[in-house]
């Protein structure tokens, strides 16, 4: 047996023990066994030779700077007709390898991207170092696009891409936290700090008033539906709850790379889908010929950043007391601080193992993980396994080949009752910040403090129980077929589903009058997405006059399912058994105990094609896309929207020209581009007739159909220059963009009583996003003892609305005396989102509010950051190595709900807490919050985001030579520090404050704080 097969033996049975290890049950005898992982594979990795060998070794440098080279492929060239499997090695950080080689083999091979390949006579020696040439065709980074890739110095359009190594690091819950804050004109906007909280993201602005705003994600080639995936919450009197990220169910730690297309000309491709910028996520795949195992394993502790400066027990009687509150009745005689009742340290562990190997003629990898993240209120958490496969293998000289990639994942998610729309009695946040801190947590031993004016949040986490399970899979096998050097056909087929239920139980012995007085409640939620994917392309690739060109031609069909049903239980006979799984032990006398409801809709899109690069002598360059959509969600009069765009480069760099500047200027490239892409997110369904269904049995007509309904399209142009000098020391890229929405798709109700609810229309309006865009990067030192490299990215944004000749109101505010008060108005002349409200001057001699204009409402702000930085530091010395990672946004502002709704002096009196801001202020008892300026803050900040520091440790000097290539031992922070003047705890946040579904952004209430992170990480490669 040789060692290759030997060392396969042992892989196996590592893996299968892994394997047993994630059937194991949850809970801490699951994570000690995952804990000593590294333990497990470590052990018996000390194989024997079995055949006549000899060893050679070496270092690979670079002939030109004679630095060494990491991650360099050394084969045996013939070994696998001579032993029956490829004997390889892979080169370590400081570029050194160890290989044994059969006697009667020769010759080693070395390769590795952007060098030429180098074959070396062995001829009895048994050290070998080579320094590698550059291969100048291919030293340009390959981006991927839509249906391809290509070298970043031939894009014409907005294309960005970051690899593994850009990625943020540390407790990362879905793929879009690894790019925050890192692409110039990407903005990424936590809804809050919940362990797999919703995440919006914005490329080059938010365009469309009522469809969706979020990019379109393609994963291995495969678009996503888009959908929430998990369900959302109603709540139980504490607030409806958005769903969870569709995202989290990919592996951080599975991801290769991350291109953004930001502009049409880059978006076109997919049409209708692409309107707010596409976001192609490749996972990671085998190279080289070397079996490799990569097992990594973290532990992290969180907290909160910062609490509210609430009064104390003694402060908060005084304070009371002068507002005019009976000291005897406000004053229960304890000391609570009742943040620190939900607030807790969280720990997160992660863990995750990956096996891969390869032969010239194909591949594969398979990779495991398990993440535990602790939210940092108690009862909130993220659990996820996750497994992917990824292969591929080629036959008859790569006339033919095929390619696989599945990941299915389990998670579970634990919710913490932290709602959106609460009540001034509030969520669990909310009633933990105005709780009387003289309060005691307990009446007596295990008797919860409550009562009807007093929520206790103690309470509240242990009588709600509110969990939900969500299994996803994503999988596609594409086949192409090489009928020349210069055409091929390929085929995709591509499959996911995601199954999820969420089951939320209140007991009976939790004090909120819906919840005592109907005997506790209970909610199963099922929800079932799914969607199929079939695609034929055609690639032809040829020289013409001179150039190179590229055709690209395909057909698309896409069918997306989705599936719910909903139950809900009152009048429970006992609180013995967990309500939830109690459904069946209710009092239905009165046929009131149950609701239920379900619903289904199906939708279809199919789509033609086409784009053509055409590179004339490496100086012109040529994009042009084409693609028609057909969508079910339209009427019969429009129901394709077609989608073109055009791209054009000029490289002045390469003209003749230039040759007096090429010392100085190594590459410079000016572009421009112009394009069109639609959205047709919005409900299915809306150019038909919609029936709902009465409690007597009968069908009443919920809208006015609009077969004429049109495609939203978004127009799109910009100019922008890559450039690079000194030799590749300073790079950039500098963009000017204008794009403008029309069309725009809007739900219009009609004032009731009417036939009809309502009617989906396209308003005669225009979201228009203009601005620029700057990205830097900067080698300061570049030597084989110190690396220094600055990355910086800046945009500015003006968002508009034009011509409009309505206005919408939205964002919803919430507290005691608030009902119907909104925050928020679109608007001819003003940005998406405009804050729209009473200007607050301060307090008359009485201590009531004063407003401007006699208390006229008017426009006084806006939500989107006009300017947003990310500055990055990364730093090598040795084996050492650093990443520090700043961003910010600026110009925006944010709502505290929060503060209009809990901090009033007259809170005071009425027995709930306050900050000793408002204890000392003027106000009177008697004033009341309206919703205006007062609330209104800005939300500018400065957040360093990320911090990493590793250490590679070495492994010769640990006497274990070969067996492991590398291991790296890392600390990461997140969150470490923030510059703002915001007064609540996190200004990048965005409760749903919607009203009919009209979005709303920038509103703060009682949202979950986002954790101050530290993460210890160790990673090895064996």
């Amino acid at each position: 047996m040789n060692k290759t097969r030997q060392e396969s033996k042992y892989l196996n049975l590592h893996i299968s023990s892994i394997s047993w290890l994630f059937t194991w049950p949850a809970g801490n005898d699951k994570k000690i066994l995952l804990s000593a992982l590294t333990v497990l594979l470590i052990s018996g990795l000390n194989f024997g030779d079995s055949i006549a060998q000899q060893t050679v070794t070496g270092t690979v440098t670079d002939a030109g700077d004679e630095t060494t080279i990491p991650g360099v492929n050394v084969i045996v060239e013939g070994s696998a007709e001579a032993t029956g499997s490829t004997i390889g090695a892979t080169t370590n950080l400081d570029g050194e390898y160890s290989i044994n080689v059969p006697t009667e083999l020769n010759t080693l091979v070395f390769t590795f991207v952007g060098y030429e390949r180098q074959v070396v006579e062995i001829d009895g020696r048994t050290q070998i170092d080579v320094a590698m040439q550059r291969d100048v065709s291919f030293l340009e980074d390959l981006v991927v696009v839509g249906y391809g890739t290509e070298r970043q110095e031939d894009a014409t359009g907005s294309v960005l891409s970051l690899s593994e190594r850009d990625f943020n690091r540390g407790v990362i819950s879905s793929p879009e936290q690894l790019l925050q804050g890192r692409i110039a004109g990407v903005q990424i906007t936590s809804a809050s700090g919940e362990p797999g909280a919703g995440v919006n993201i914005r490329i080059r602005g938010t365009s469309s008033v009522r469809g969706g705003n979020q990019p379109l994600f393609v994963v291995d080639g495969v678009p996503l539906s888009g959908n929430d995936v998990t369900p959302g919450s109603e709540g139980i009197g504490a607030g409806s709850q958005s769903p969870r990220n569709p995202l989290s169910f990919l592996n951080p730690d599975d991801i290769e790379n991350i291109s953004v297309l930001k502009d049409a000309s880059a978006a076109a491709i997919y049409g209708a889908r692409g309107s707010n910028g596409v976001v192609l996520i490749t996972t990671k795949q085998t190279t080289g010929l070397e079996p490799r195992l990569t097992v990594s394993s973290s532990a992290s502790m969180s907290n909160i950043r910062n609490k509210i400066d609430l009064l104390s027990a003694d402060e908060y009687v005084q304070a009371g007391s002068s507002a005019g509150a009976d000291p005897d009745v406000i004053d229960f005689g304890s000391t609570t601080d009742w943040q620190d009742q939900i607030f807790r340290t969280a720990m997160s562990q992660d863990y995750n193992i990956s096996y891969g190997s390869g032969s010239e003629t194909g591949s594969y990898r398979l990779s495991l993980g398990y993440a535990d993240q602790q939210g940092i209120i108690e009862n909130s958490a993220l659990e996820r396994l996750t497994a992917r496969i990824n292969a591929s293998q080629s036959w008859l000289d790569d006339l033919l080949s095929l390619d696989l990639n599945i990941t299915t994942s389990r998670i579970h998610d634990s919710y913490a009752p932290v709602g959106n729309t609460a009540g001034f009695e509030g969520d669990l946040v909310g009633a933990a910040l105005q709780a009387n801190p003289t309060r005691p947590v307990f009446e007596s031993e295990g008797i919860y403090m409550q009562s009807s004016d007093f929520r206790n949040p103690a309470g509240m986490l242990a009588y709600i129980d509110d969990n939900s399970e969500t299994n996803r899979l994503l999988a596609n096998v594409g086949g192409t077929v090489n009928f020349t050097d210069w055409l091929a056909y390929r085929a995709t087929l591509g499959y996911e589903n995601s199954e999820s239920v969420r089951r939320m139980g209140a007991s009976p012995n939790l004090d909120f009058a819906d919840i005592r007085d109907r005997g506790g409640r209970a909610t199963i939620d099922n929800w079932y997405v799914n969607s199929q994917l079939m695609e034929h392309t055609l690639n032809l690739q040829q020289l013409l006059g001179g150039g190179e060109i590229d055709v690209l031609g395909g057909f698309s069909y896409q069918r997306f399912e989705n599936r719910s049903d909903w139950l809900q239980a009152e009048f429970f006979v006992t609180d013995e058994i967990p309500i939830v799984d109690n459904v069946g032990g209710v009092n239905n006398d009165d046929n009131k105990a149950f609701t239920a409801s379900s619903q289904r809709t199906v939708d279809e899109i199919q789509s033609f094609f086409g784009r053509v690069n055409y590179n004339y002598d490496d100086r012109y360059l040529l994009t042009s896309n084409f693609r028609v959509d057909g969508s079910t969600k339209f009427g019969r009069n429009n129901k394709y929207g077609y989608f073109p765009s055009l791209a054009l480069a000029w490289r002045l760099s390469n003209e003749e020209f230039f040759s007096g500047l090429s010392s100085t200027v190594n590459e410079l490239k000016i572009r421009g581009s112009y394009g069109i892409t639609g959205n047709q997110e919005f409900p299915s369904n809306v150019s038909l007739a919609v029936f709902r269904t009465n409690n007597d049995g009968s069908l009443t007509q919920s809208n006015n159909p609009n077969p004429d309904i049109q495609w939203e399209e978004t127009v799109q142009w910009g100019v922008g220059t890559d450039f690079e000098l000194f030799d590749g020391r300073l790079g950039g890229t500098i963009e000017y963009f204008n794009k403008q929405t029309q069309n725009l798709i809007f739900r219009q109700d009609f004032a009731q009583p009417a036939a009809v609810d309502f009617q989906w229309v396209n308003l005669d309006g225009t979201v228009l996003n203009r601005g620029w865009e700057f990205a830097l990067n900067t080698s300061i030192v570049n030597t084989s003892r110190l690396f220094w490299r600055v990355d910086y990215n800046m945009s500015f944004l003006h968002n508009e609305v034009k011509d409009l000749d309505t206005f919408v109101n939205t964002g919803q505010i919430h507290g005691q005396g608030l009902s119907g008060a909104y925050a928020q108005r679109i608007a001819e002349g003003q940005p998406l989102f405009a804050f729209y409200m009473r200007e607050f001057e301060g307090f008359d001699e009485n201590g009531l509010g004063i407003y401007a204009n006699n208390e006229e409402l008017d426009f006084v702000g806006d939500p989107i950051p006009d300017f947003t930085l990310g500055f990055t530091n990364s730093f090598a010395f040795g084996r050492f190595d650093a990443n520090v990672f700043m961003e910010g946004a600026f110009g925006f502002q944010v709502y505290n709900n929060t503060a209009n709704a809990i901090f009033l002096k007259g809170n005071l009196r009425n027995g709930r807490n306050v900050t000793r801001e408002i204890a000392d202020s003027p106000e009177s008892p008697n004033n009341f919050g309206e919703a205006s300026t007062r609330f209104l803050e800005d939300g500018d900040y400065l957040r360093l985001a990320n911090v990493n520091i590793g250490y590679n440790v070495d492994m010769a000097g640990l006497g274990l030579g070969t067996s492991v290539r590398n291991v790296r031992i890392g600390l990461t922070g997140q969150n470490l520090f923030l510059i703002t003047n915001y007064s609540g705890f996190d200004p990048e946040v965005d409760t749903d404050k919607s009203i009919d579904g009209i979005p709303s952004l920038g509103i703060d209430y009682t949202a979950f704080p986002r954790a101050r992170t530290v993460t210890f990480n160790i990673r090895l490669e064996i």
